[in-house]
């Protein structure tokens, strides 16, 4: 079964820029989706579920247009809860991501700008 890493950004050179540094650790066993808002990611998700491909990790922007990446983890997380979740931001207060963290399961948490080594321990942790 192909396995999918998506990542979600209203930036193209941030998501071009996470991708490629995963890409690099993790190399070709991962399938790796990028989108530009919630809903290109939500319909990129359905597609990939109607393949058959397991998604492991979402990694969202917090702060997108129309719907925050908060908001979009929720829809994730309501219709995909085995989907591991991460956010990334360099706007979100501690306590909002608390919250995040016990309302949906949250895995973590990474400060922009990241750090790529923290960004590809995360994701090698989440995989587990």
């Amino acid at each position: 079964m192909e396995k999918a890493i998506l990542f979600v950004d209203d930036e193209a050179l941030i998501l071009m820029s996470m991708k490629s540094q995963v890409k690099r650790h993790l190399g070709d066993s991962y399938r790796y989706e990028t989108a530009l808002d919630a809903s290109e990611a939500m319909q990129i998700i359905e597609e990939l579920v109607n393949e058959g491909v397991k998604i492991l990790i979402v990694i969202s922007d917090w702060l997108m247009p129309n719907i925050k990446g908060d908001e979009f983890l929720r829809n994730v997380h309501q219709r995909y809860p085995e989907i591991q979740k991460i956010i990334i931001t360099g706007h979100a207060d501690i306590a909002s991501v608390e919250a995040l963290k016990k309302e949906i399961n949250l895995y973590s948490y990474l400060k922009k700008p990241w750090d790529e080594k923290e960004l590809v321990t995360t994701i090698t942790s989440a995989l587990k």
